[in-house]
């Protein structure tokens, strides 16, 4: 059985990992969430995007019972979101906070441990968190990496079916992104939920079953990467272009923007083969490439001011 019929045969069995309607949440005058509904069936990846101040943190917020929506609903595995947190439905990996300097990541995951009446071994989740091999080692002598995949154990003792990450791989190199992904996914593999929200656009294309996007408190796009991409019309035509004058790109049918990076431009279009027969003959543009809307102009495209709400 396919990862997509398990899941679809998972939610007649169980509730919703999140369901969420019409939620809005005002801080004074700033409407920070704005009339949103949210639905996660148990076993997905889903990444959660948007810019800062898009209401992200305040939705992660209410999922996790930290604050009080000031109208709509919320349920998380059916209950509220403080009784899945009390019964560890529920576990967040934060991007700061919660760490004693002075103890060992191992006396730290223990400790963690012992609010618990029960939990998964200690050296199961130090494994699976990538960070055995440190166990002995002072919290306060390790990498931010490796600090995060410490709050990723302490996470993983209570098994939760819900895991939320906010910017889990902050001050992690390239190999150990990768590697905590991997771990990750492994994860989800074997059932469990997975909300994360990151500003590296690449992790939500590359690990996501689902990208949900958010921009001045409203869901504006909710759906597999493919289909986020195709929100946005167009391709994006990219040459060397030394001395290239924007206002004359621009100018040219079909193009919807321009971006000048020293030798290289870099142009939204509708028509990208009438734009690059134009380059390549009314100009001296060389290396010219034609791509698709990868997820960061997309990202762009639907976040920046005036775009559909």
């Amino acid at each position: 059985m396919t990862k997509a019929r398990r899941q679809d045969a998972a939610a007649h069995l169980v509730p919703a990992a999140i369901a969420a309607t019409g939620l809005t949440k005002s801080f004074g005058a700033v409407r920070a969430v704005d009339g949103v509904d949210l639905r996660v069936s148990s076993g997905e990846v889903v990444a959660f995007l948007g810019p800062n101040g898009a209401g992200k943190t305040t939705t992660i917020d209410m999922i996790l019972g930290l604050s009080r929506p000031d109208d709509g609903e919320i349920t998380v595995f059916g209950t509220t979101p403080r009784g899945a947190i009390a019964r560890g439905y529920v576990s967040a990996v934060l991007q700061t906070g919660g760490l004693l300097k002075d103890l060992t990541v191992r006396e730290t995951v223990e400790l963690t441990a012992s609010v618990f009446a029960d939990t998964r071994p200690v050296d199961e989740v130090l494994e699976r968190a990538g960070i055995a091999e440190i166990g002995g080692r002072m919290v306060g002598k390790c990498s931010g990496g490796q600090q995060q995949r410490l709050r990723f154990a302490m996470a993983l003792l209570s098994d939760p079916g819900l895991l939320i990450l906010d910017e889990p791989t902050t001050g992690m190199d390239v190999e150990g992104r990768r590697s905590f992904w991997q771990a990750i996914r492994a994860d989800a593999d074997r059932g469990r939920t997975v909300l994360f929200a990151t500003h590296y656009l690449e992790e939500a294309d590359a690990y996501a079953d689902r990208i949900v996007l958010m921009s001045r408190g409203r869901i504006v796009a909710d759906g597999r990467a493919a289909q986020i991409k195709n929100l946005v019309a167009g391709r994006v035509v990219r040459a060397t272009l030394p001395g290239a004058d924007p206002v004359a790109l621009a100018a040219i049918a079909g193009v919807k923007d321009v971006e000048v990076q020293g030798e290289r431009v870099v142009i939204g279009t509708t028509d990208s083969d009438a734009l690059a027969r134009h380059l390549l003959t009314a100009t001296a543009a060389r290396d010219v490439e034609i791509s698709s809307q990868n997820l960061e102009s997309v990202f762009l495209a639907l976040t920046t001011e005036g775009d559909a709400r």
